[in-house]
């Protein structure tokens, strides 16, 4: 039924948008570029060309009919429902009120600017700069709408794994820091805080397993210090697994002192 759905919703935006991929340099710059990032390759590239054009854009090239608004309203729902998602499983102890507070932070302005910051994204959106005029606010909401636009084009032409994935990789486990009681959940950064103050050797990370089906799949992730084995963490994305391998070496370095390592083990 899914395969269906996303196919419809493909073919009626391939007839009401149009394709307007071509092999002009910066549209193929552009989509090299967002391949390099996302780490699949792009089947339908009018999707993302689509989502990386403001409507400010449409002002001053012919180049394009609409802007990425269409695409920017469907990404908001699958940003909303992958959160949600995430939430529900990560945390089954916690009442609707946390869940919606934790719902809502994760997917304001201030945390998808943030997110397409670390992509660069507005180094590969077309808009008018006239449009926002030196305005820092201005290019925050065109990066955080694009974002919400390139999620809707990753659902449509990967899926809803792909979707999940990127969100989980760049929106959910970057911001998802602080539980309702002010604990630090960002394993990753405490460990990596706790190597630099010891000078020991950076934390380096390996995906020792990947299984399930593409929309279900697990991660096992083992985490290194030196030529040790620190921790080892299995989750639906390399990001959450990593997180969780991270938070096991941290409770084996609080039971044991760590003796630094000059060279990590590859």
């Amino acid at each position: 039924m899914l395969k269906k759905s996303l196919s419809w919703i493909s073919n009626l935006l391939n007839k009401r948008e149009g394709n307007y991929f071509s092999k002009d340099s910066s549209e193929f710059e552009r989509i090299k570029a967002l391949e390099k990032i996302l780490d699949y390759k792009i089947e339908n590239p009018h999707y993302y060309l689509k989502a990386l054009t403001h409507r400010s854009y449409i002002e001053i090239s012919s180049s394009f009919e609409k802007s990425n608004e269409r695409l920017e309203f469907l990404g908001d729902s699958v940003l909303g429902m992958i959160v949600a998602e995430n939430l529900f499983n990560e945390y089954p102890e916690n009442d609707e009120g946390f869940l919606t507070k934790s719902r809502s932070r994760l997917v304001d302005k201030e945390a998808l600017t943030e997110a397409a910051d670390r992509l660069n994204l507005t180094n590969l959106v077309l808009y008018d700069k006239r449009y926002i005029r030196g305005s820092t606010e201005g290019l925050k909401t065109i990066a955080a709408d694009c974002l919400e636009a390139l999620i809707a084009a990753i659902f449509l032409d990967a899926g809803l794994g792909e979707a999940r994935q990127f969100v989980e990789d760049w929106i959910i486990i970057p911001n998802l820091s602080l539980t309702e009681n002010g604990i630090d959940k960002n394993y990753k950064g405490q460990l990596l805080e706790y190597t630099h103050a010891n000078k020991l050797s950076t934390p380096l990370y390996f995906v020792k397993k990947e299984e399930g089906p593409d929309h279900n799949k697990f991660f096992l992730v083992e985490v290194k210090i030196g030529y040790k084995v620190y921790g080892e963490g299995k989750g639906k994305s390399k990001k959450s697994a990593e997180q969780k391998a991270a938070q096991k070496a941290l409770e084996l370095i609080n039971s044991e002192e760590l003796v630094p390592v000059n060279s990590p083990s590859h």
